[in-house]
């Protein structure tokens, strides 16, 4: 089948960040020369996303994976621990670095140590003289599995021979910076064995994380883009688009969320748009996160429990989803056993409702939603703990296509709302995560077969803490990717005569120097850079702040 892409338009600022929001970065020095359409070079990927923040002091680095990926072989390897950085650390931050040349597809991949995914990419499509590109990730959070030895597992499975040529030869690494570790940092990480979880007896907080992704080439890779019957269209569906993450502990539903919708480099029959910047997301994938701390004191019965992954809306049988779990506990020091139970558990109806419209453009309007509202409480050393988790989901969608598809447009928005509430000694305390995602464009196919994409991608979440009803802490994140790329279809590669611009801009703002969702931020709580890249050439790459 044809592979597509859409674009999206972000929706308004919220009042909090409007003003901010508002401020364009200060305008580059001067423009590069930009030749009048793609050649057989281009400027090495990179992002608009801030680097991961480094602390001071000493620090100490290791290797974890080096490997040059030509098939579906995972490299396997072992880890062991820095010498010299103690076993505590402040950060520890992982980097791969890449590099491919000729002629490749883009590749999805994931790094496991100990059996805990720890980091999960993409790679960008190559130019015929090479690339290269890196990624960071704040992996802090996996501190206890870095503190023994490990198997290591990663895999970017790849095809190579006489046509698409591109070996993929990756590094990565960890470096650990010595120093007491952030509050916050899990006390264990944990993972399911044989579809069960078991958590030490003093578990008083727990988060579950997925690295949910529809990919592997199939109509999947697509999902939003999925038609109901009779729709005549190439991926179908039984009820349409709507895609819905869920989480089961027991067989009692614990946890749901929107997945977040992937553009990867091959940009659905248009890579010219993503050379050099990629869409949101698309070389670091952050997973899902579920607090299932209302479900603590279950779960720290000592006895392994069920804990299940679902997609809600996927055919039946039909595979193209992977959604690898992680577990984070936090434990009480000073009990060696924490009781509780679950006080409050409502599921809201699930919406999901796909209307097909035949006539010259085939139209299929797309909305859903759902609720669920967990609470739970822990009696541990410092007292009775509630953990109350509300989340709402929506999804509304307008996908249009003519016959033969030479036209296939959408237009959709999915948010993800959820609060937690934590009522113990002190004030409540509660945290509001609103994400936003949206997808807005078309691919449109002429008489002489050029072919022409536009589109807008935006990822947004909003973060905002409150103590007692006082706001505490906020941060405001808003990453756009917009871009315009047309190429000739049916031609040797030297007649495709491709043009196409590409834009990013990454913005995330916070109250002093917090961390966004995603953990990276700028100095001082301010972060704005814009990225312009035409045929190739990079010609914008302005700071704002």
């Amino acid at each position: 089948m044809k592979r597509r892409i859409v674009m999206s338009m972000l929706a308004g600022v919220t009042l909090l960040a409007s003003t901010l929001l508002g401020a364009r970065p200060a305008p580059a020095a001067q423009l590069p020369e930009v030749p009048a359409e793609f050649g057989t070079d281009w400027h090495d990927p990179l992002t608009a996303a801030p680097p991961v923040t480094e602390p001071s002091g000493k620090s100490c680095q290791v290797t974890v994976a080096e490997a040059q990926f030509r098939d579906f072989t995972p490299y396997k390897g072992t880890y062991t621990p820095p010498d010299g950085c103690g076993d505590r650390w402040s950060k520890v931050v992982l980097r791969m670095d890449g590099k491919v040349k000729g002629r490749q597809y883009d590749r999805l991949g994931h790094l496991q140590v100990g059996g805990v995914e720890v980091f999960r990419t993409s790679t960008p499509e190559p130019s015929p003289d090479g690339i290269e590109w890196s990624v960071e990730k704040d992996v802090t959070r996996y501190s206890d599995t870095f503190r023994r030895s490990q198997d290591v597992e990663m895999l970017i499975g790849n095809v190579v021979d006489d046509t698409y040529t591109g070996v993929i030869d990756v590094k990565v690494t960890l470096t650990f910076y010595a120093g007491r570790p952030a509050a916050g940092t899990p006390d264990r990480v944990l993972t399911l064995r044989d579809g069960t979880l078991t958590t030490p007896r003093n578990s008083e907080r727990i988060v579950a994380e997925v690295y949910a992704t529809g990919s592997g080439g199939g109509c999947e890779e697509f999902w939003y883009l999925s038609a109901p019957e009779p729709a005549p269209y190439s991926c179908k569906a039984a009820g349409g688009p709507y895609r819905e993450v869920q989480v089961e502990v027991d067989g009692q539903l614990a946890g749901i969320a929107a997945p977040f919708p992937h553009v990867w480099t091959g940009g659905w029959s248009n890579p010219f748009l993503w050379y050099v910047t990629p869409g949101p997301r698309a070389f670091d994938v952050k997973p899902i996160e579920y607090d299932l701390t209302p479900f603590a004191g279950l779960l720290s019965d000592g006895r392994p429990h069920r804990v299940e992954v679902s997609v809600v809306g996927v055919p039946e049988g039909q595979s193209g989803w992977s959604a690898p779990v992680n577990v984070l506990v936090r434990q009480d020091a000073k009990s060696a056993h924490v009781t509780g139970g679950l006080t409050a558990h409502k599921v809201g109806d699930l919406a999901d409702s796909s209307t097909y419209t035949p006539g010259s453009e085939h139209r299929v309007i797309t909305e859903g939603g759902h609720r669920l509202t967990v609470a739970g409480y822990v009696d541990t050393s410092h007292g009775r703990v509630t953990t109350t988790v509300r989340r709402s989901l929506a999804n509304s969608s307008a996908h249009r296509w003519t016959d033969g598809e030479n036209l296939d447009a959408l237009d959709a928005t999915w948010t993800d709302d959820q609060s937690v509430t934590v009522d113990g000694r002190g004030p409540a305390r509660t945290t509001r995560t609103q994400r936003t995602y949206t997808m807005d464009g078309s691919i449109t196919i002429g008489a002489d077969d050029r072919l022409r994409t536009v589109l807008t991608l935006g990822d947004r979440a909003g973060v905002v803490t409150t103590e007692g009803g006082r706001r505490t802490a906020w941060s405001w994140l808003d990453d756009t990717v917009e871009g315009d790329a047309a190429w000739t279809l049916n031609v040797p590669r030297d007649q495709r005569h491709a043009v196409g611009t590409t834009s990013e801009r990454y913005r995330l703002f916070g109250s002093g120097g917090s961390r966004g969702p995603g953990g990276s931020g700028g100095a001082g709580g301010c972060y704005d850079r814009s990225l312009t890249s035409v045929q190739g050439v990079l010609t914008e790459d302005r700071r704002g702040c």
